[in-house]
């Protein structure tokens, strides 16, 4: 059976510090409203996907949250039976966390946005606004900006002439780009956490120039009435043996005065085998680096994104981080500020050329696999007869983009509720992205309705990739509550949206010091 835990006792565990994975099992933006700071989302719709890489050792103590509606009971019998021995709930859920006295918060990413706000404070991080950042524009003056976020996000919007630099990349490539100290460098992202972390880096590694975060990112310039570019392709040139040759020792310095360790191969296996701890090994380079080429068994982890999204990548709290970059410089400057953020261990394997590491964590099996696919030869038959009721499972975001014609988005969580509501035909499909999920649900949607049910084989991937159209007509058969939108991706009015985000942001640091679960550090300053 179970073990349940109450609030008092999970905040003295907490306090207490050692390897913990807290989960919080409930839907993405159902958790973004109230939360507990450390606990990380993995809805049980996704759970089976997420969880094994999340918290890959079988023995980790296990703290499961929700809203004390069953979904952690059922998370317990899925972890139970792929060998996960040190399973607890939170008894009452996030309710009775708040009715202890304990602080609930809003929002995603919550630690990394905080830590970000805590480096402004305790470094005095510079920072330009976009009035004044529009004028240099207009001057051509002496600068350079450097957008910090991934290609992706850049292209969809960003300041007129920055190039994109994601954040781990800025003091491998910063110098090779503004290589004269007269020229000011401005670092931006869309609100404020990279572009504070960012030039903050740049800093910290003793780059000559004047360094300057853009206050509030392409919102805050937005929000001050100027126009963003789109669709740019303004990316970082190769790096010289001249800037490498200043990069690395810099970082290096940065890395050893925060604790950050160099190991290699040997150290690594050592790490590696010990059973009584968790190991997570992560490649901070480009994501198309990785794709050439990894270390076997590494999770691409860009290091900017890291450091932006740590409960993103890392599920167990005091676990041990190793890092891999073959020119180290981004390691170097990733693990800085994991420490800085209160990671007890985190080494840079200097070995990058041999094949070491382990598997990536398997998927998990769920409580049952009724395994009727249906490939999409037969799917189109049905289809053609209209003898199919279809469901995607996809994540909302992506069925709004696109899916099978005539295809009802639900959650899977959520089956029960999303049947009730739709016409059932001859036989009931689900599908989802890549139909793996899809796959996962077909007990669970068997034991719900009294028609033939089959998971489409390849999902929405294998019917694109198919040549058939996907339409836009939205069906909902339930809410979009399985993500949390940015400021900028919401309907109605996006300036209130962003307004509301940027000051939450900003408001996070005397609820993270009210909560006292986390102990930030800044490199040459001292906590507030």
């Amino acid at each position: 059976m179970t073990a349940a835990i109450s609030a008092a006792d999970l905040r003295d565990l907490l306090r207490r510090g050692g390897e913990l994975a807290l989960i919080d099992v409930r839907e993405e933006l159902i958790f973004s409203q109230r939360h507990l700071l450390l606990a990380r989302s993995v809805p049980l719709s996704r759970f089976e996907l997420k969880f094994a890489q999340l918290v890959p050792r079988r023995a980790t103590p296990i703290v499961l949250v929700d809203d004390n509606d069953s979904l952690a009971t059922r998370a317990a019998a899925i972890l139970a039976r792929n060998g996960y021995t040190d399973v607890s709930i939170l008894t009452g859920g996030v309710d009775a966390w708040a009715a202890a006295g304990f602080e609930l918060f809003s929002g995603v990413n919550v630690p990394s946005k905080a830590f970000g706000e805590f480096i402004e404070h305790a470094a005095g991080t510079p920072n330009i606004a976009a009035e004044d950042l529009e004028r240099l524009l207009r001057q051509g003056a002496d600068m350079v900006v450097l957008d910090s976020r991934p290609f992706d996000e850049y292209a969809r919007v960003s300041i007129p002439t920055a190039i994109n630099v994601p954040g781990a990349e800025l003091v491998l490539r910063a110098r090779e780009i503004a290589p004269s100290p007269q020229t000011t460098v401005v670092v931006n992202c869309a609100g404020r956490t990279r572009s504070i972390i960012g030039a903050q880096s740049l800093i910290n590694a003793g780059l000559p120039n004047k360094v300057v975060a853009l206050r509030n990112g392409t919102m805050g310039f937005s929000l001050a009435g100027f126009s963003c570019d789109s669709g740019k392709n303004r990316r970082a040139p190769a790096v010289s043996d001249k800037t490498l040759s200043w990069a690395r020792p810099a970082a290096l310095r940065v890395a050893e005065k925060c604790g950050v360790k160099t190991i290699d191969r040997l150290a690594f296996e050592r790490l590696r085998d010990d059973k009584e701890r968790t190991l997570y090994l992560f490649d901070v380079r480009d994501p198309t680096e990785y794709e050439a080429c990894h270390v076997a068994g590494a999770i691409s982890a860009p290091g900017g994104q890291l450091v932006q999204a740590t409960d993103q990548y890392v599920g167990t709290l005091g676990a041990r981080i190793v890092l891999v970059d073959d020119a180290e410089v981004r390691a170097m400057m990733t693990g800085s500020w994991l420490r800085q953020m209160g990671w007890p261990e985190v080494h840079v394997l200097a070995e990058t050329g041999a094949e070491t590491g382990w598997p990536v964590g398997p998927m998990l099996e769920p409580e049952r696999n009724g395994k009727a696919a249906i490939d999409l030869g037969s799917f189109g038959d049905l289809f053609a007869r209209n003898a199919a009721t279809i469901v995607d499972l996809s994540l909302s975001r992506d069925y709004l983009r696109g899916h099978i014609p005539g295809a009802w988005f639900a959650i899977r969580t959520r089956l029960d509720h999303a049947l009730n509501t739709i016409p059932l035909r001859e036989s009931l499909v689900l599908t989802s992205e890549d139909g793996v999920l899809a796959a996962l649900a077909v007990a669970e949607a068997q034991s719900l309705v009294g028609v033939p049910v089959y998971a489409l084989d390849g999902g929405n991937a294998a019917w694109k990739d198919a040549g058939y159209e996907l339409s836009a007509n939205a069906l909902m058969a339930d809410e979009t509550v399985d993500q949390w939108r940015k400021p900028y991706e919401r309907s109605g009015d996006t300036r209130a949206a962003m307004n509301e985000y940027l000051a939450w942001e900003t408001d996070l640091l005397p609820r993270i010091a009210r909560d006292g679960s986390l102990q930030f550090s800044c490199l040459g300053a001292s906590a507030p």
